[in-house]
């Protein structure tokens, strides 16, 4: 057999246990990323959720959804509550809901923290807040500093974030009482209600 020979059949073989391996890949990858859908939760069920917590209708809430869907994929958690905030240049915020990972399990969270506002006076409103990457319901109970210059604001809708490690939290707030100043701070996330903001 000439040195030609044994490359071709050698490149053969290659070819043939390529054909074998590549589909068993391909199975795997599907089993993860079914695994990774079966966790998290679909830009619908989001947008049904929201527009049930908000009022269908609201306007903004489908496209602050789309950003965020865009920006960072699916949610494996939400938490719908609601939060009072008042601000004389320095504001601060206090919220309650229910966190609600899709793997299963709820808990009651608290959270509240410093900002700073242009405007003056206080408001009542809900927040629908999208969870990334939370490994565990207990991982919620830490300070999570605003990104600089996230805030994104649509129609009646707007939407920041806030990042610790990989963790990623998108609160979505109704109304005029958003306060554009709530992008730069932290939102110190709690098991009991406390009137500490630092």
């Amino acid at each position: 057999m000439t040195s030609s020979q044994r490359a071709l059949l050698a490149l053969g073989r290659f070819l043939f246990l390529a054909l074998l391996v590549l589909p068993a890949g391909a199975a795997f990858a599907q089993d993860k990323s079914k695994e990774a859908d079966k966790n998290t939760y679909d830009q619908d069920t989001v947008l049904k959720d929201a527009e049930r917590f908000f009022g269908k209708g609201t306007e903004g809430l489908g496209a602050v959804i789309e950003k965020a869907f865009k920006e960072h994929g699916r949610p494996n958690g939400y938490i719908a509550g609601e939060e009072a905030s008042g601000a004389i240049a320095i504001g601060l915020r206090y919220g309650n809901g229910t966190l609600k990972l899709k793997s299963g399990g709820s808990r009651k969270v608290y959270w509240q923290g410093p900002s700073v506002g242009f405007d003056w006076g206080g408001n009542l409103s809900k927040v629908f807040v999208l969870v990334y990457h939370l490994p565990n319901a207990s991982k919620i109970f830490q300070r999570f500093p605003a990104v600089d210059g996230s805030l994104y604001y649509v129609g009646g809708a707007g939407i920041n974030y806030q990042q610790r490690g990989n963790i990623i939290l998108a609160p979505i707030r109704l109304g005029v009482g958003l306060r554009a100043g709530a992008s730069i701070g932290y939102m110190h996330y709690t098991k009991t209600k406390t009137y500490n903001p630092f």
